[in-house]
């Protein structure tokens, strides 16, 4: 492309759009560099087809948990709304019309959750009240010019007729925005045709709606902003029905801190609670992990690092999920056998299929090598050399790890039944606290367990029978039927709490009790003995029937933990399903850009790979990038950094084992080119905050990593 221009200009060649770049297909990424990678497409497409399925699970139960939410809101609206239009002589009622009508939402402090819950609740909006809804927030509002203009642009934009939305553009442009400007548009607009703009109202087609501004960010907008526009907003609210939805993240007192008395008396404010983060949290496990519906699960660790991700730093629904999503992607990534990561039916006939070097991959699992250990020689023998073997009774494993989760989970479900209302809560009060335990190890054998047996002997007569009914009715409500033994011997337990005329068999003491004398006087002994007569006495008191059928139930309980919530690790195959790579997750979510920067520039060749960077420790290879030569030197430097010492060793590096052509180069352009790149990589490590510059010398600068000042 040549160019000739009189003067110096800068020329601009837009892109041939004709010559795009070939991009790979995702899927080929799964391959990880190897020329032939099986079933890399097939792993590629299960993880699609997982992740959308939880996709639309997380948006369904979004919507659940919004809908009583948005149903007060749109009645509060709609009764406001009622209220512009009665033509009431009454004084109470005039004084009234003088108030804004306010929503306060209190949303919580997960502020990037936010934006999906205002962009739902915005076409809830417009399809049941209003088509005229303002979205604004305070970076774009820093005073009440720019307050108005955002406004009056976004109701334009709420025209339905793409030539009136021209026309009245044009005229903002040429008119001020102003209060008085919105009331005569919005009059004009209602009165030409006054049941176009909306798509379904409760209200009469005669009836305007009204104007539904929603403040995103209450706190960060500006005191005397917010004012004015209230104080003027009221004076014109007979004509301009304004309604006001507050977006508050910490408490409803912050409008009171941001609006004096004067102004808040100018407001009528109902207030609007969301659902907590922490219950928002637990559905969610409940509904993708706490299931057999996706037979994708996290392990211990991995779980911990997701929670507690939410709950020390944002408290964000949906960087959770991305935290599980990547989760599930790094799984069909590392591991070559979540093939058959699936529903059960099609893992069994993945399962035929699989080559001989996916039957190898099952053979190194460490929980089937444990499985196989335990088998007699000739099974071990004929699972280490019979691929047909292998294979059947890989689906029988699978089979079996499928019936384990969907006990392990009814079991699991029960158990928190009977823990969560437990003083102290020695097992947690949520859920996904005793799931982590169990997950974690064998949870009969921690204190905590224990403990809750000890309280459970404790529980009242009604307190257990309401828990009981709870786990049968969850027993109940599964449409699977392993555990039907269990829910008929709850049947059977409510039953006997029910009739207390029934029959009841008492054990009997077999041990006896005489008492013993205190022969021994050191004071370990005496405390050994008081316990054993403590016991004695114990023992030796006659059990209520309620007593021996309360602890017919704590047995039974602590049984079937015993039974149904061993760790996953126990079970064979287990690392098809589990994502256990808690540390390479801990590594994309938890960011330390300080430490990667300091490798980038201490060690190019970790990101670049190209093996001309590669050196030696304490080396500095003069092709490395200006920077990294730069940061390199500097770090072998005090506080004060002396410039010309520093180009001069910057230069001795460059030009070190280099042999310039003498008719080429002359060594003065040379010395010009070299200090030119020594300046661009200084100042890009001012840039970076390294260095900065300092009064004490002039021709220094100051460290400020690293034993920096």
């Amino acid at each position: 492309m040549a160019t000739s221009s009189v003067s110096k200009g800068c020329f601009v060649f837009k892109p041939d759009f004709k010559k795009r770049k070939i991009s790979v297909p995702i899927e080929e990424y799964f391959n990880k560099g190897k020329n032939e990678s099986e079933d890399s497409k097939l792993r590629f497409e299960t993880y699609q087809l997982i992740w959308q399925q939880m996709k639309y699970e997380t948006e369904q139960l979004q919507e659940e948990l919004n809908k009583n939410l948005f149903d007060s809101l749109i009645k509060f609206l709609q009764k406001c709304h009622s209220g512009f239009q009665n033509n009431s002589r009454d004084w109470g009622y005039q004084i009234k019309l003088r108030e804004i009508p306010t929503a306060a939402l209190i949303l919580g402090v997960n502020v990037t959750d936010h934006d999906l819950t205002f962009r739902s609740l915005t076409e809830t909006l417009q399809n049941n009240v209003t088509p005229y809804i303002v979205s604004l927030q305070a970076r774009d509002c820093p005073d009440m010019k720019h307050f108005l203009q955002k406004m009056f642009s976004q109701l334009v934009d709420c025209c339905v007729d793409v030539e009136s939305k021209e026309e009245e553009k044009d005229v903002q442009k040429k008119t001020h925005c102003s209060m008085d400007s919105l009331s005569s548009w919005y009059i004009n607009v209602t009165q030409t045709d006054p049941g176009k703009p909306g798509k379904k109202r409760n209200s009469s087609q005669c009836q305007p709606p009204p104007v539904v501004l929603i403040l995103k960010d209450l706190e960060s907008f500006t005191t005397k902003a917010l004012q004015d526009f209230i104080i003027i907003s009221s004076q014109h609210l007979h004509e301009f029905p304004l309604i006001l939805i507050f977006g508050i993240a910490t408490s409803p007192v912050i409008i009171h801190r941001l609006l004096p008395h004067a102004v808040s008396s100018l407001l009528c404010i109902e207030i609007f609670q969301s659902l907590s983060c922490k219950q928002h949290l637990t559905t969610v496990l409940d509904k993708l992990l706490l299931t057999t519906q996706f037979p994708f699960k996290l392990s211990e660790k991995v779980l911990q690092i997701l929670t507690n991700i939410f709950l020390c730093y944002d408290f964000s629904i949906q960087n959770f999920i991305k935290g599980l999503q990547l989760s599930l992607l790094e799984h069909f990534y590392s591991q070559p056998l979540s093939v058959l990561c699936c529903n059960l039916s099609e893992a069994k006939r993945r399962i035929t299929f699989l080559s001989d070097n996916q039957c190898e991959n099952i053979r190194r699992l460490p929980s089937f090598r444990r499985y196989v250990e335990k088998q007699a020689a000739e099974k071990q023998v004929a699972l280490l050399t019979n691929e047909k073997f292998l294979k059947e009774e890989t689906q029988s494993l699978l089979e079996n790890l499928h019936v384990y989760h969907t006990n392990y989970f009814l079991v699991l479900r029960c158990l928190h039944q009977f823990t969560s209302s437990l003083p102290k809560y020695p097992l947690g009060r949520q859920i996904r606290e005793l799931y982590c335990t169990c997950l974690e190890k064998n949870v009969w054998d921690s204190e905590e367990y224990v403990s809750a047996l000890q309280l459970l002997r404790m529980l009242a007569k009604d307190e257990l029978m309401t828990i009981l009914q709870k786990c049968f009715d969850i027993l109940k409500s599964s449409s699977e039927k392993q555990l039907g033994g269990t829910a008929k011997r709850i049947e059977e337990l409510l039953a006997q709490f029910q009739s207390p005329d029934a029959e009841v068999k008492e054990e009997e003491d077999a041990s006896g009790s005489q008492s013993k004398g205190l022969q021994k006087t050191d004071l370990y002994h005496l405390q050994k003995s008081l316990l054993e007569m403590r016991e004695l006495r114990r023992s030796g008191k006659k059990q209520t029937k309620f007593e021996i059928l309360r602890e017919k139930v704590v047995s039974f309980i602590d049984n079937l933990v015993r039974e149904y919530l061993l760790p996953p690790e126990t079970q064979p195959l287990h690392e098809v399903v589990y994502f256990t790579a808690a540390h390479t997750l801990h590594q994309h979510l938890n960011a330390a850009p300080r430490m990667a920067l300091h490798t980038a520039l201490n060690n190019p060749y970790h990101y670049l790979k190209n093996e001309a960077l590669k050196s030696e420790e304490g080396c500095i290879p003069n092709v490395a990038p200006d920077i990294c030569i730069a940061y390199k030197l500097h770090l072998e430097c005090s506080r004060l950094i002396n410039l010309v010492d520093w180009s001069e060793a910057f230069a001795t590096v460059v030009t070190a084992a280099e042999k310039m052509d003498a008719n080429s180069i002359t060594s003065e352009e040379r010395n010009e080119v070299i200090h030119a790149r020594f300046i661009r990589a200084v100042s890009e490590l001012e840039l970076l905050g390294f260095i900065k510059p300092t009064k004490r010398k002039t021709d220094h600068v100051a460290r400020l990593t690293w034993g920096g000042c």
